[in-house]
């Protein structure tokens, strides 16, 4: 996947992307920040065992990062954190004996500074996809769930749009999300401009005005935000390419570097959740199916460099 796509939302109660990759972003979101030296980072390219783990069972809390999207991780009405991620985080940190689960909202382009460099958090629970770029940032855990592709398309689909090839050859407008992993695949794909826009819900308003002919995002969010609009449905799911090799949207929690130990910890845990069918359970009430599960792996996703083991 490609370099960052542009400026990220910050939180607003709607719909913020996760999915884009990271890099060029943490320059900035740093400098807002600041340095906070509360405990030691790792020599670069380093990975530790770390005892955060330890620490966090002794405060009972621990502290996660979200960046607003519906349905993978944000705010309700009520101002309780919720969604996919921060839901599994709620069942797996109790079972690590760490009882209080803490939301801290912020930018999706700040989360991988504000976990590694400012500290304001301790892991990253954001549906965050796993890429190699992102894997020389942070520890993933293993991806929860593998995301397919969809459009918004007018009812109907009258342009019989099935894939990122049918805008191009058909000269077809295609928008997607602000810093979407769409926006790479579509360009991978041969198209030359998108519309980018600020979340799913203004590219329904998009599509059913006729200012876009489709709008690009995940299976999921796609389901999720076309729901009792009769204007407007989800195309098939499909598996984007890119330079012909499946581009994986799969998922996963974020840890420092010199975390590895609450990594594992948490995995452990992850792998029981998928193996008694719990997982599933939990975030079926955010749209996630049997499709959306995965026994994909870290390594798989970003394959060890430099040393470096995961």
């Amino acid at each position: 996947m490609a370099p960052p796509l542009g400026n990220n939302e910050g939180f607003t109660g709607r719909a913020v992307r996760r999915r884009a990759l990271l890099t060029g972003a943490g320059g900035a979101a740093f400098g807002a920040f600041g340095v906070s030296a509360c405990s030691r980072v790792p020599e670069e390219g380093k990975v530790e065992g770390g005892d955060l783990l330890d620490r966090l069972r002794d405060s009972g809390t621990v502290r996660i990062g979200v960046a607003g999207e519906v349905p993978f991780g944000y705010i309700d009405e009520n101002g309780e954190v919720t969604g996919e991620a921060p839901a599994i985080a709620k069942v797996i940190f109790p079972r690590l004996g760490v009882p209080e689960v803490k939301a801290v909202p912020t930018k999706f382009g700040a989360l991988i500074p504000g976990l590694t460099q400012a500290r304001q958090f301790d892991i990253v629970s954001a549906g965050m996809y796993i890429n190699p770029t992102r894997c020389e940032q942070v520890l993933f855990s293993d991806p929860d769930y593998l995301m397919l592709d969809s459009f918004i398309v007018r009812k109907g689909n009258p342009h019989g749009i099935k894939g990122y090839d049918d805008i191009v050859k058909k000269g077809l407008k295609l928008a997607s999300g602000t810093a979407y992993a769409e926006i790479d695949y579509a360009k991978a794909a041969g198209v030359k401009d998108v519309l980018v826009l600020p979340d799913q819900v203004a590219g329904l308003d998009a599509v059913a005005q006729g200012r876009v002919d489709a709008f690009a995002g995940t299976n999921v969010t796609v389901r999720t935000v076309i729901k009792k609009n009769p204007r407007v449905e989800a195309t098939e799911p499909f598996q984007p390419e890119v330079d012909g090799k499946p581009a994986y949207g799969a998922g996963g929690f974020a840890f420092r570097l010199s975390e590895k130990n609450l990594r594992d910890a948490f995995n452990k845990e992850l792998h029981k959740l998928k193996r008694s069918g719990e997982l599933l359970r939990i975030v079926k009430p955010f749209g996630f199916t049997e499709a959306e599960m995965t026994d994909l792996t870290v390594r798989k996703l970003c394959p060890p460099a430099k040393g470096v083991s995961s």
